[in-house]
């Protein structure tokens, strides 16, 4: 395949979601097989052009398309090089998963209207942000993607018109909110010191700056990026918002948005400000989101809460090596991103299964799932050991990666991140083995057969319960995400070379600046 043609289809994972969303607006209510046909396939299409994409970037270098025929640094471009395109594989496989899971569920509740006409559309509108937050060469246009994909989150979080769900929609929509404007105060600022907006011109005129003035920047886009990825102590907002969406939304949530303000983090560290004095302010932002997060964690009662917590703690493992500033230290990174995305994303469905199946996700109230629900036991079990990075799974290994990478860079701080790193590992384990223990493990309660009509602590009694049985449907998306997982374990090798691979062109910066701007720099 030419490489003109390749460079056309790096903007189909952004245009194509957002055409089938106009599409499914246009006839909502109408033709649901086919609506929920339109929505899979679209899925289905960014997943194989994403992977064209990355077989292309990883063997010919990055691919760049320009919009409107405008070249950069004046016009907005795309850029697919390895580390956009390995990411949007991943997060289009996770939302391809996600949407089968929505679909079924949807039919199965016999709601074919509210999430066809509502979910689906908004659903898609996110995807088409997030790809375009992920290929974006250009800090407006990040900008940009990041409001597409907030505005299809809004409404994916309040779906439903809930007490819950309205009040955390506004601790998310203030959240959003003060980002976005500490974004917009960055880009007139970055646009004031340097006439550009490009990211590959910013890595050369960024060097050209007098230090404060770099620092200032700097400083401003990692709180817009810290914000948006849940970082200490910018994160309380993250356990209170996500755990009252849907469970569809929950998990792309966990999975991918919080991964975007990671993505950004990386581009910004390595590309434009590489091996700066911000390193180590990171390296203890790092440390106390792992730990902050994961005592959090520790202390749940709901296990939807408890993993929102251990996400907010795991995204403190990829900062640690983004932080190192070195090659080995940002391909531990990539690779935890990697393996991260699949297994809190296949986690978070798995808890709304137990939702569906018991009523409730509070472990006060479970016990004998793994008896009553053999599958669901299984699918929980599995991630769950992979987050807490049991060997040899891919969360173990990327572990080790990173605990590889602190102690070859040596010193007080990158060891302390790794005891805190390994610290952190122990307490996920106690954590997801609490809920184990009692949501699934311990003798049978009434709860696990069905819905919960009335509490124990209304009455003072065991609740009531109605039998609730789970389509096989529901299950198969959740089993495929946790298939995904281990597979990142059998192709640890190639997945490691290739994160090794990204590492080493994010940090040469070289070949991304060369490609954007060509013979115009």
């Amino acid at each position: 395949m030419s490489r003109a043609l390749l460079e056309g289809l790096v903007c189909v994972p952004v245009l194509l979601p957002l055409l089938a969303a106009g599409v499914k607006l246009a006839t909502a209510g109408r033709l649901r097989h086919l609506q929920a046909l339109l929505s899979i396939g679209t899925m289905s299409v960014s997943l194989a052009v994403a992977a064209l994409l990355l077989v292309a970037a990883d063997s010919g270098g990055p691919l760049v398309a320009e919009l409107g025929g405008w070249s950069s640094p004046v016009g907005i471009c795309l850029v697919a090089d390895r580390l956009s395109t390995l990411v949007l594989v991943v997060s289009s496989a996770v939302t391809l998963c996600v949407m089968v899971y929505s679909v079924a569920n949807a039919y199965d509740e016999q709601e074919h209207d509210a999430p066809m006409a509502i979910f689906h559309p908004a659903f898609l509108v996110m995807v088409a942000g997030v790809a375009d937050a992920f290929l974006s060469g250009d800090l407006f246009n990040l900008f940009v993607a990041f409001e597409l994909l907030l505005s299809g989150s809004y409404v994916l979080l309040t779906f439903g018109g809930t007490e819950a769900r309205i009040r955390a929609g506004a601790t998310y929509t203030l959240m959003a909110l003060a980002s976005s404007m500490l974004f917009l105060i960055a880009l007139a600022i970055t646009y004031a010191a340097t006439g550009t907006l490009s990211m590959a011109q910013l890595a050369e005129r960024f060097a050209t700056l007098p230090g404060q003035v770099k620092l200032l920047v700097e400083l401003t886009l990692l709180l817009v990026f810290a914000i948006k990825a849940a970082l200490f102590p910018l994160s309380a907002w993250l356990p209170d918002s996500y755990p009252t969406a849907p469970a569809p939304a929950t998990a792309v949530f966990a999975g991918l948005l919080t991964k975007v303000g990671v993505y950004a983090i990386i581009r910004l560290e390595a590309l434009l400000f590489p091996g700066g004095p911000v390193s180590t302010l990171l390296m203890w932002v790092a440390l106390a989101t792992m730990l902050t997060g994961v005592l959090g964690a520790v202390a749940q009662t709901d296990i939807k809460r408890m993993l929102s917590f251990t996400l907010v703690s795991h995204i403190g493992y990829m900062v640690f090596g983004v932080a190192l500033s070195t090659v080995a230290g940002m391909a531990g990174a990539i690779f935890y991103v990697v393996h991260h995305i699949t297994v809190q994303t296949s986690l978070f469905l798995v808890t709304g299964l137990i939702e569906r199946r018991a009523g409730t996700t509070s472990v006060s109230r479970l016990g004998g799932l793994m008896k009553a629900a053999p599958l669901i036991a299984v699918l929980f079990f599995v991630p769950a050991m992979n987050l807490s990075g049991i060997p040899p799974m891919s969360g173990f290994l990327g572990k080790l990666m990173l605990v590889q990478a602190g102690l070859a860079r040596g010193g007080p701080l990158p060891v302390a991140l790794v005891a805190g790193g390994l610290v952190t590992s122990l307490l996920t384990l106690y954590a997801v083995a609490k809920t184990w223990g009692k949501a699934f493990w311990r003798a049978p309660r009434p709860a696990v057969a069905g819905t919960v009509v009335e509490s124990e602590e209304d009455t003072g009694e065991e609740p009531t319960v109605t039998t609730v049985t789970l389509p096989m449907a529901l299950s198969g998306p959740v089993a495929a995400l946790v298939l995904l997982a281990l597979a990142f374990t059998v192709l640890a090798g190639p997945l490691s070379a290739l994160t090794g691979r990204t590492a080493a062109e994010l940090m040469a910066r070289e070949p991304y600046i060369a490609a954007v701007l060509g013979g115009r720099r």
